[in-house]
């Protein structure tokens, strides 16, 4: 090989050095970008990219499935779990709150991009929606209408909701008799429809006067109910034992309007103190199994000791 053939390799597997070191430094910066670009927090978007990769059809073989039917059950249960982390996050710990929600934002458009591929609406049309009421609604804030109070704002807010259904002509009857309970779910947990209910009327002035009178009503209704099942006490009719039923139901929406005029959601107060029974009963469990017994084998007596302990420690 000449000496200028030598020098036309050498400059060859230099350039080609070159070339290759360039190459891998803009392979290690398209990885490092990567990395960044994975490590980003996720917005909102992505998480309705991620939804439409999930039921493409190279997507997840189970969300392909997944139909209005089969998704309801699910939206309900992620729910009741977001409800039951708020107990934790109003504790300070906002963890499992901050999860859950998450969850239930994922079941918002998983049924939003159902409803897409059946050519009904999509996540657009849904934040549009939501948007365009929220606006209406609030016409103290984004129009000229004037609101000194929350009570003000709440009469408002039924007053514009009933016009709304008004002019779609949309009531249980068909007609335009549209009533302010008709937005209320017959199919919501007990407890849950009563407080809307005595939500939404006091919101137009069916309410008491204050927390005093609606204790006079509680007392009246338990007065009630101890003459129900004292005159039924022997009976096997299903009439008496439906009207102990009615009193007892009575008794309980009473409840829920002190907790209403005491701004306490009647279901997230009954979850509280779910939980507070769970806690210590298995506290009395863990005493029993300490001392090797059963419940068989423990008297009332012991068990209520136990409970006087169970409350001072949870």
């Amino acid at each position: 090989m000449s000496q200028k053939e030598k020098l036309k390799t050498g400059v060859a597997r230099a350039r080609a050095q070159v070339i290759s070191t360039s190459s891998g430094r803009l392979n290690l910066k398209l990885e490092t970008l990567n990395l960044k670009l994975v490590s980003m927090p996720k917005t909102f978007a992505d998480l309705v990219d991620l939804m439409d990769r999930l039921r493409s059809p190279g997507g997840c073989p189970w969300d392909r499935e997944q139909t209005y039917a089969t998704l309801a059950p699910m939206l309900l249960e992620e729910a009741y779990e977001a409800f039951d982390a708020l107990e934790e996050a109003r504790l300070g710990r906002p963890d499992d709150l901050r999860e859950e929600l998450g969850d239930l934002l994922f079941q918002v458009t998983f049924f939003a991009r159902v409803a897409q591929e059946r050519g009904e609406f999509n996540i657009d049309d849904v934040i549009d929606q939501v948007h365009a009421k929220m606006v209406r609604r609030h016409p103290h804030v984004f129009g000229d209408t004037t609101a000194d109070d929350s009570a003000q704002v709440l009469r408002n807010w039924e007053a514009i909701k009933a016009e709304e259904k008004r002019a779609a002509g949309k009531s249980k009857d068909g007609s335009e008799n549209a009533s302010i309970l008709d937005g209320v779910s017959a199919k919501a947990p007990a407890l849950m429809e009563a407080h809307q209910i005595s939500t939404k009327v006091a919101r137009v002035g069916f309410d008491w006067k204050d927390v005093e009178e609606i204790f006079a009503k509680l007392h009246e209704e338990l007065n009630e109910l101890r003459e129900a099942i004292e005159a039924h006490a022997d009976s096997q009719a299903e009439a008496d034992h439906t009207h102990v039923r009615e009193e007892i139901g009575d008794l309980l929406f009473v409840i829920t309007n002190i907790a209403r005029r005491l701004h306490a959601e009647p279901e997230a107060a009954l979850k509280l103190s779910n939980r507070k029974f769970r806690n210590r009963f298995a506290y009395i469990e863990k005493k029993l199994r300490e001392r090797n017994l059963r419940f068989d084998e423990t008297t009332i007596e012991v068990l209520e000791e136990l409970w006087q302990e169970a409350k001072k420690e949870v």
